[in-house]
């Protein structure tokens, strides 16, 4: 490819809304386009990178047994009101009808379409285990896409799934699918990927991954132990407190604070520490807006994943109006009349000596002793894990918080769809039986953008030898100089013949310009050919990351060259 022919512009500016290096340095390499809010066209560099990112991932499904398959994006409602995800899925997924008024929806994920294209065949157990893949465009209606490729609304993704008819099956072929994904990110250049335990939300299932490039600019944040292998992300995270009970239980005692409406303040009012404390956090569940009253320990947050998956349905932050019952920072567990949703975090267990809000404007109580004032109280794990928070393997206090990208995910379904959508299978004994599931899924823009995020200096991507868009990138310095372009056009004539892949730039601009663009374009290798170096006989051969630079022969530089390229494959 010439460059002078190459279609998209690079220039130096940092578009203004870009708040991230990777979207920065494909807006400005000329690897894609704006089009509107979270959709985005590409060019070809960056449609190169993600053609071989598919065929990573082709290679190593095929190597699972994977069977490729391709399922529609548009869907009928009906697939999606077998599941209950019709109903259950917000705004996120896009509804729509044809011309006939028939209800329609566009495929933000496939488990629906899965199980309705092998549902006939997986009538006997004796077709099991399979598992069927796809590399398809989705789109997602997100409410706030970010970080251009990082988070968008159209995007391609690969999406596999599996059916089993045993859990034990699906465990061995979960684990399989796990080591077959740290190959993947492997081969594309992330091998510092890390799997953590997640949420499984909307999908359904038990147990699920997320595989995360930690990295600040993250999304999402994950828990880490230092002194063991425990890591989760944080929505899944269990939060381990020592509530230590105090020798003597002081009296309840209702006290004046006035204009003391917050934690923070209530706790320098009273001289102590926010861990002793009893805060509450009012939320209302979004289809009759029922008030949730949840109390947990001051020095803690709300892991609101946690409290939704509780609940089984959705909620937001609350409006507390006068009529409504509450207090608003005065709310407290002793007395609380009205028709309330009431949850303890277990952080309260077993607590004594607490201040907390005594449901009289004006007014808190000291002495809070759960086990004698709040006697039938039931516990759970609604808060957020913190920094330095208890490990929930090791037991030591050893978490540490992170930010990463999430550049893949597994789960194992179970029979939340099979069930749903009434596919089984007739077993060994001629019992009829439900299908367990897995799901299997990595998005490709993303996780080129990851890789720029991860491999990449102040002047742009430092792609790897795996995805890059081109291999070999020829700079012909001075191309009107008759004898330059003629080494150049020559070395490129070779390159193509040798089966490298090379972009040319042919363009008669200054040297300047010239390596700037080569630097966004971030190509592994940069081959010089200038009037210098045609007077001397050499060219000079230069690594993108500045870590490997030689001046060859000319009649040396292409098996030089060659050999480059064939060890950056191999390594």
């Amino acid at each position: 490819m010439k460059l002078s022919k190459l279609a998209g512009e690079r220039f130096r500016e940092k578009p203004a809304d870009c708040i991230v290096d990777s979207h920065a340095f494909l807006i400005r390499g000329g690897y894609l386009k704006y089009v509107a809010n979270g959709i985005f066209s590409s060019l070809l560099p960056l449609k190169r990178i993600t053609q071989k990112i598919e065929r990573i991932l082709r290679e190593e499904m095929d190597a699972i047994d994977g069977q490729e398959v391709q399922l529609p994006v548009v869907m009928p409602a009906s697939l999606w009101q077998q599941s209950g995800r019709y109903e259950s899925i917000g705004s996120e997924l896009v509804r729509f009808q044809d011309r006939n008024s028939a209800p329609l929806v566009l495929g933000m994920t496939h488990e629906e379409a899965a199980v309705s294209l092998v549902r006939e065949y997986g009538s006997s157990y004796v077709k099991y285990p399979f598992m069927v893949y796809q590399i398809q465009t989705k789109f997602r209606d997100e409410a706030r896409p970010r970080a251009g490729l990082i988070r968008v609304r159209e995007f391609t993704m690969k999406d596999a799934y599996s059916f089993h008819t045993s859990q034990e099956d699906l465990e061995a072929y979960y684990a399989q699918c796990h080591k077959s994904y740290e190959r993947i990110f492997k081969r594309a250049g992330l091998p510092q990927v890390i799997s953590v335990a997640s949420d499984s939300g909307m999908m359904g299932g038990n147990i699920s991954h997320e595989f995360m490039l930690l990295t600040p600019i993250g999304e999402d944040s994950i828990a880490i132990c230092s002194d063991c292998d425990y890591r989760a992300n944080l929505e899944a995270a269990e939060c381990i407190v020592r509530s230590e009970r105090e020798d003597l239980s002081k009296p309840l005692q209702k006290v004046h604070t006035p204009h003391i409406q917050t934690i923070e303040d209530l706790c320098t009012f009273l001289g102590c520490a926010k861990s002793a404390s009893c805060k509450a956090v009012i939320y209302q569940r979004n289809t009759d807006d029922r008030y949730i009253v949840l109390f947990l320990r001051g020095d803690l947050e709300v892991n609101e994943t946690k409290l939704t998956n509780y609940l089984g349905y959705d909620i937001h932050p609350a409006v507390i109006t006068e009529s409504c019952g509450l207090s608003a920072g005065y709310i407290g567990p002793v007395d609380l009349g009205g028709d309330f949703t009431v949850l303890y975090d277990r952080s309260l267990e077993g607590k004594n000596n607490l201040s907390c809000g005594a449901n009289t404007p004006g007014y808190h109580y000291t002495g809070l002793d759960m086990q004698r004032d709040v006697a039938n109280a039931k516990y759970h794990d609604f808060a957020k894990i913190q920094e330095n928070g208890i490990c929930p393997v090791c037991g030591k206090p050893t978490i540490h918080i992170f930010r990463g990208i999430e550049v893949g995910n597994i789960f194992q379904l179970g029979t939340k769809y099979t069930r749903s959508m009434h596919m089984t299978f007739i077993d060994k004994e001629g019992n009829i039986q439900y299908p367990i599931m897995g799901c299997y899924g990595i998005g490709v823009g993303r996780l080129a953008a990851a890789v720029c995020e991860a491999h990449h200096d102040s002047y742009g991507p430092i792609w790897p030898m795996s995805i890059a868009p081109w291999q070999i990138h020829l700079c012909a310095v001075r191309s009107d100089n008759p004898e330059v372009k003629a080494c150049a056009d020559h070395l490129y004539h070779q390159l193509q013949d040798r089966g490298v892949e090379v972009i040319y730039d042919d363009r008669s601009v200054s040297a300047g310009v010239m390596f700037s663009d080569a630097d966004l374009l971030g190509v592994p290798y940069r081959i010089i050919v200038s009037p210098r170096n045609v007077a001397a006989g050499t060219v000079e051969i230069l690594s993108r990351d500045r870590q490997f630079t030689e001046t060859v022969p000319s009649e040396t530089a292409l098996d030089k060259i060659c050999d480059l390229v064939r060890l950056s494959l191999q390594s």
